[in-house]
């Protein structure tokens, strides 16, 4: 197995790991085996995309599945596809739009691998509608230290499906995959962008275009406060019932290196805010290819690096139904006071529909996303907007956190014991030493 030192895409915690590269599915087994027995314990490690320390070993030994890139059968006719679980999203994307077929269910990144959406069951902007990944993975490969390889599926052991489902890489590696695609006419979209003075306005706009479209999420103003609280733009989208079937196109810039400190801060994000809302000041229906509707930051090569050396942490986190409105203008006035926040700050409605995966993050209700560049002073933001999320019900994603207490961890995800039991007993992450030990 090649070697390399590889880190988390947030750079916080600063914890280099060493990857072990695995060629060949089958020996995954053999592979957790090996570095378990040499180093105590491992992870399997897709493309690095995960923010925080879930993507970390305990050990700082992961296993690398990358090479795992190959299309094991696909039927262009009825859009089921099987692949092993190294390939990026980008890559199936690649071979399906041409032949009209896109992902059901899609992140705001393109370079996730296959693997990693089905282990943090990431969301998207259609949750309303069609829920998470993993409701349309229909079976898939796990290798593990302590047994032969294995499928799992709905019916074919049940219990590792869905602890393996939003299970952070925990129950074992999965080495391939198979995924029912949903039909589309076209690689562009219809897209409506509607500017809305504040958090209300939101939640007024939410309620009514939501349920009209496939695709909703709205950026907001993190700096505005007062009567300007949670002012931004709601976009919502369709796939286009015509048009050509062109995959996505090559990053447009890149950051060549990494400043020693962030330019991430008030006053850019101020200058930004400003000619954002300028731009969306009115309202405006257009089309637009699919690639920066999805995934913006993507034409943005190595976008990570402009948190600086010390890296970022993303807070996610979603409020339940009841107490969203009051949940987010409290998590709005913390930020705004703070003067902190990103250039991409995000609020969607969560759907009612539930994830087969036991820690899945969604649940009926709003969910809000902001970075944040890595600073003296973050902890103690970081604590204020706990708080609120823990007062109001709500409960943070494991996929981008670095800094979840255990307390609240137990308490969001009730069934993070199930996850233990089935845990491989070769695998052990930094973040599962956090937040259960």
């Amino acid at each position: 197995m090649s070697r390399s030192q590889v880190r988390s895409w947030g750079g916080f915690p600063d914890r280099p790991q060493t990857l072990h590269g695995l060629a060949h599915r089958h020996a995954a087994c053999e592979a957790l085996r090996s570095i378990a027995d040499r180093h105590g314990s491992t992870l399997p490690f897709g493309n690095g995309r995960s923010y925080g320390d879930s993507c970390l070993a305990a050990s700082r030994h992961v296993v690398g599945t990358r090479m795992l890139d190959r299309f094991l059968a696909a039927d262009w006719t009825t859009g089921r596809v099987a692949a092993e679980a190294g390939m990026t999203l980008a890559e199936l994307l690649a071979v399906s739009i041409p032949r009209g077929w896109f992902l059901p269910v899609t992140p705001g990144t393109r370079f996730v691998t296959l693997g990693g959406a089905i282990a943090n069951d990431v969301h998207g902007k259609n949750h309303h509608v069609r829920g998470t990944f993993g409701r349309h993975v229909t079976d898939f490969r796990l290798a593990r230290s302590d047994r032969p390889s294995m499928t799992c599926s709905a019916t074919k052991n049940a219990e590792l499906y869905a602890a393996t489902i939003g299970g952070l890489g925990l129950t074992g590696l999965i080495t391939d995959a198979s995924l029912q695609l949903m039909p589309i006419g076209s690689a562009l979209m219809r897209m409506s962008a509607r500017p809305f003075r504040d958090l209300a306005a939101f939640f007024e706009l939410s309620a009514q275009l939501d349920p009209r479209h496939e695709y909703t999420v709205s950026w907001f103003d993190c700096l505005a406060s007062g009567r300007n609280r949670g002012r931004g733009v709601h976009f919502a989208a369709d796939h286009a019932p015509d048009g050509p079937l062109i995959a996505a196109s090559k990053r447009c810039l890149s950051v060549p290196f990494t400043p020693p400190w962030s330019p991430v801060n008030g006053l850019t994000l101020s200058v930004f805010n400003t000619l954002y809302r300028f731009a969306h000041r009115k309202p405006r229906d257009t089309l637009v290819a699919c690639e920066p509707y999805f995934y913006p930051l993507d034409r943005i090569g190595h976008w990570n690096r402009l948190y600086g050396a010390r890296g970022f942490q993303q807070f996610q986190c979603v409020i339940p139904e009841a107490a969203a409105v009051e949940g987010i203008g409290a998590l709005l006035d913390a930020v705004a006071a703070s003067g902190s926040g990103s250039f991409l700050a995000v609020l969607k409605r969560c759907g009612s529909i539930s994830s087969p995966g036991l820690l899945s993050f969604p649940m009926a209700g709003t969910s809000l996303a902001l970075d944040f560049a890595q600073t003296n002073s973050l902890a103690s933001l970081l604590s204020r907007l706990d708080a609120i999320v823990r007062d109001h019900g709500g409960r943070l994603y494991p996929a981008k956190d670095a800094h979840m207490t255990g307390a609240d961890f137990r308490r969001a995800y009730p069934r993070w014991q199930a996850v233990e039991h089935y845990r491989d007993p070769a695998i052990h992450s930094s973040f599962w030493d956090r937040v259960t030990q």
